[in-house]
């Protein structure tokens, strides 16, 4: 069965109420596409709105192009939007897998359906799916983000843009209809799609996230019934909207009925708290009317504008990747976070040939460098023991060849002044390196690495200073900035026999700890050279005053004999890996941080973000190699939180500080960003935009092009006010339902 979509409204509405579903699509768990809503571009429903056997054409075409290799989507992408007015481009999507592109354009009537695929097929130099040439064809439709839905024209929602006639005369509609199979039983038109801005969908996929995944055959009718409990306190206990949200999972409608029923009976107890957890988390702002939840703590859960204003850094997601699980499983709860983004440097330094390519086109190594800035007593060396157990393999190589390294200047030096001496031997890969080293050392042990990390972790963060040994000021900072860019040489060149003369390709991980007041000391004349957005930060909050002291776990054999798969995983990768998985999360991150950076309008902010999404893209392919080349949910969840808590200490630790020396003004400590739309009400003028600007201590030169940017992004909506001369701008309202 069909039905017309009329607005452009309701169209992102069903799109958007997907996301998760989308997302575990192409994380591998294509069972689920089934479910994803269905749209026919192609042609009118038969007299009964049903679908099968229709021959009456709508104005428009819909196109599959499917397996493009997935170094030519881009362009792909960017051939069908370059020729967007010769086709008639109407919408262009990702499709559910993300391995092609769905695409509708303008029918030409003199040409039939097979004819018009054909004409554009040669017009765009691609191949259309042949499978898809039937005018009743359907398309699993992804979400309405800006990287699935790439393109839409308005027009394709107009009933008769240009009247197209059947044989029989009859005027043929252009709109979208949408096909009533199994995935839209959670969009129909009389039932909600969300509950306070956060879609059903999404809190379906994050509660089975939390309780151990999507239930299997055996388990499902036991936990689809604690499923409908916890739902029907967000659905007013209403069995039918209940039937409309809840997933089937191969279940008949009447034994999902029955199931629902069963729910219902049960005496209503108000909102769970693990319900309550979840839309805390899925939330893009504090819920409304959290008073009504039950058992409520609010004080000890910010909410995510507090986490924006920089009061607590962004909390650790409940589910972990097994190996960030493994490392912290003995670790104390209040230092789990500083010790999973700490590990990394030491897990980066197994990989020796492998790279990455970043949504730029560029080829990263695991270049991972980790900096833990916390206060006096506040545990810093939490990050030790995980990290010698990492490092256990590569330094048990190390010190063989450093035996044989101390055999062979013992014998020199037993030699006289004239005598023949050995040649220093060969293969001398040392990859843990002394943090009090010579700008000389550093040379030759990255020499001998023969393509390997050197790596060191460091207690104190004036140790690098032994990096710039005579040489100029400021030289540790260069060999940072050398690190992270790829394939950069660095070196020296002596007259002296005996002296190091070499040009080497830095590669170079390490940790440090300080305390934050050392930190922002060391950093303070490089604040906008580059070092710090190129490493990753963290912290340790403060324990209350008189807390227990917390309690380690055993670091045994089990321990090691778990990690071991992990490390060897690591170790035997080379060449170039791909992980698509990882490549499309950067990709829906760098998007996010830019429509953050638009709307807080801080400059600061979006320059750290760029390197920082490098970080967390390098980090996805670490562990994605290191699970042996498999990907998860977890993995994407942790990767967000880790981008997230970096920006957070970056901004934090030294925002203020950027934000003076960028403006030159004094004016606020306070240089964290906000987001300027949501400081202004819903309906604002000129004016009002200015005065928002000027109170974070923005110029108001700006605010004309932030107003453009804001309208092109369909952020807001321009209008002629009643009063002469005077414009409003009112928010759209699915922006109105995040920032509210």
């Amino acid at each position: 069965m069909m039905r017309p979509i009329l607005t452009a409204a309701e169209y992102r509405n069903l799109r958007n109420g997907q996301r998760s579903l989308v997302a575990a699509i192409r994380q591998g768990d294509t069972s689920l596409k089934q479910r994803l809503i269905q749209m026919n571009y192609s042609c009118l429903p038969n007299d009964d709105g049903s679908l099968k056997g229709s021959t009456r054409l709508s104005t428009s075409v819909g196109m599959d192009i499917d397996h493009i290799a997935q170094d030519q989507m881009e362009a792909t992408k960017e051939r069908i939007l370059a020729k967007k007015d010769e086709l008639g481009l109407l919408m262009l999507e990702l499709s559910a897998r993300g391995e092609g592109y769905h695409l509708v354009f303008r029918r030409r009537p003199s040409m039939s359906q097979e004819e018009n695929l054909r004409w554009a097929s040669r017009l765009l130099g691609v191949e259309y799916d042949k499978g898809a040439k039937d005018i009743t064809r359907v398309f699993f439709t992804t979400s309405a983000s800006a990287e699935d839905l790439i393109y839409l024209d308005d027009e394709i929602f107009q009933t008769n843009p240009t009247p197209l006639l059947s044989p029989e005369g009859e005027e043929k509609n252009l709109s979208p209809t949408l096909s009533k199979g199994e995935g839209t039983t959670a969009v129909e038109r009389n039932f909600p799609t969300e509950f306070k801005g956060v879609p059903y969908e999404e809190i379906i996929a994050e509660y089975w996230n939390r309780t151990g995944g999507t239930p299997v055959e055996g388990e499902r009718n036991v936990r689809l019934h604690q499923l409908a409990v916890n739902l029907r306190a967000i659905c007013d206990n209403k069995k039918d909207l209940l039937m409309q949200i809840m997933p089937r999972l191969g279940l008949s409608e009447t034994e999902l009925q029955s199931i629902v029923e069963s729910a219902c009976k049960e005496p209503p107890k108000g909102i769970s708290k693990q319900m309550q957890e979840i839309l805390r988390t899925l939330s893009d702002s504090p819920l409304k009317g959290e008073d009504e939840l039950e058992d409520e703590d609010s004080s000890s859960l910010p909410s995510r504008e507090g986490l924006r204003e920089g009061s607590l850094p962004p909390p650790m997601p409940k589910r972990l990747p097994a190996l960030i699980r493994l490392l912290l499983s003995r670790t104390p709860d209040i230092y789990q976070p500083a010790v999973a983004h700490a590990v990394f440097p030491a897990l980066g330094a197994h990989l020796h040939q492998t790279r990455f390519r970043y949504i730029d086109n560029v080829e990263h190594e695991a270049t991972l460098m980790n900096c833990l800035m916390a206060g006096t007593g506040a545990g810093k060396d939490c990050i030790t023991e995980p990290i010698n157990r990492i490092m256990a393999d590569i330094r048990r190589r190390d010190e063989e060849n450093l035996a044989r390294e101390k055999a062979w200047k013992d014998e020199v030096t037993s030699r006289g002044a004239n005598k023949d001496k050995q040649k220093r031997p060969e293969g001398l890969v040392i990859q843990e390196v002394d943090a009090d080293m010579t700008a000389a050392a550093f040379v030759l042990r990255m020499a001998e690495a023969d393509g390997h990390f050197l790596y060191t972790k460091m207690n104190e963060i004036e140790q690098f200073d032994a990096l710039k040994g005579n040489g100029r000021a400021g030289q540790q900072f260069q060999i940072i900035c050398l690190a992270f860019d790829p394939r950069n040489r660095y070196g020296q060149t002596r007259v002296g026999t005996q002296s190091v003369t070499e040009k080497v390709v830095v590669r170079f991980n390490w940790n440090i700890t300080t305390t934050i007041l050392k930190g922002q000391r060391y950093f303070r004349n490089v604040l906008t050279d580059g070092p710090i957005s190129r490493i990753n930060f963290s912290t340790i909050p403060e324990r209350e005053i008189g807390a227990p002291i917390p309690i380690y776990g055993t670091y045994d054999a089990a321990f090691d004999e778990e990690l071991r798969p992990y490390i060897e995983n690591l170790t035997k990768a080379r060449g170039l890996v791909d992980c698509p998985q990882a490549f499309r999360l950067a990709k829906r991150l760098q998007k996010e941080c830019a429509e953050f950076s638009r709307l807080s309008q801080s400059r600061t902010y979006e320059n750290f973000s760029f390197r920082a999404l490098v970080i967390a893209y390098l980090k996805a392919c670490v562990l994605y190699v290191a699970h042996g080349q498999k990907w998860d949910k977890s993995m994407e969840d942790f990767v967000r939180w880790s981008l997230h808590y970096d920006l957070w200490c970056k901004m934090q630790f030294f925002g203020a500080a950027i934000e003076r020396v960028n403006r030159e003004v004094t004016k606020s400590d306070n240089a964290k960003p906000r987001n300027l739309l949501e400081l202004l009400p819903n309906n604002f003028t000129f004016d009002d935009a200015v005065r928002v600007r000027r109170e974070q201590g923005l110029s108001s030169e700006g605010t004309k092009d932030m107003l453009r940017v804001w309208r092109n992004r369909e952020y807001i909506e321009q209008r002629t006010n009643e009063q002469p001369n005077s414009t409003l701008y009112v928010k759209l309202k699915y922006i109105t339902d995040k920032t509210e």
